[in-house]
């Protein structure tokens, strides 16, 4: 009797360990869409390490979390198919925040916001969704304006101060 309850807990522990858990350098990428390596099926899943969130058919759907290297939250916002989309925010290797901002179909829009590791503000720009063209408020890190940054730009070049 003995062998056969070795048997059932060693079978039913076999059964019952949790599948491996998939990483983002565990995916390929063609075409703009995710692949586990070695497949031709788009990846729907979870995702974990330094980059965790979810894929719907090949995209980044849903919230997602960024790590740097030393363990510090690196970015947070979310995704839908496959674009950044709503807010963001990123932060530095010391947990302090960088900057923040609001993203549509991947596009930045609205306000967003930037700041030196010395947590002086560094950008205050403008996005207009579907529009080449941002009005930014740059400082430097004594906090006086950097006029050389600030102004109209459109497609990265100066149009105006």
């Amino acid at each position: 009797m003995k062998p056969i309850n070795t048997l059932i807990a060693i079978l039913f522990i076999s059964l019952s360990s949790p599948s491996w858990s998939v990483t983002i350098g565990d995916l390929v990428e063609r075409d703009g869409l995710y692949y586990k390596q070695f497949t031709d099926v788009p990846f729907t899943g979870e995702v974990t390490g330094r980059k965790q969130g979810s894929f719907e058919s090949g995209k980044r759907d849903g919230a997602w979390v960024g790590y740097h290297e030393n363990g510090q939250l690196l970015s947070k916002g979310n995704f839908k198919n496959g674009e950044r989309d709503g807010a963001w925010v990123d932060y530095g290797e010391n947990g302090a925040l960088k900057d923040k901002g609001n993203f549509k179909n991947g596009e930045r829009v609205g306000t967003f916001v930037g700041y030196h590791k010395n947590g002086q503000l560094s950008y205050k720009a403008n996005y207009k969704y579907k529009n080449a063209e941002v009005i930014i408020v740059s400082y430097n890190e004594d906090g006086t304006v950097n006029e050389m940054f600030t102004g109209t730009f459109k497609n990265g070049f100066k149009i105006s101060d």
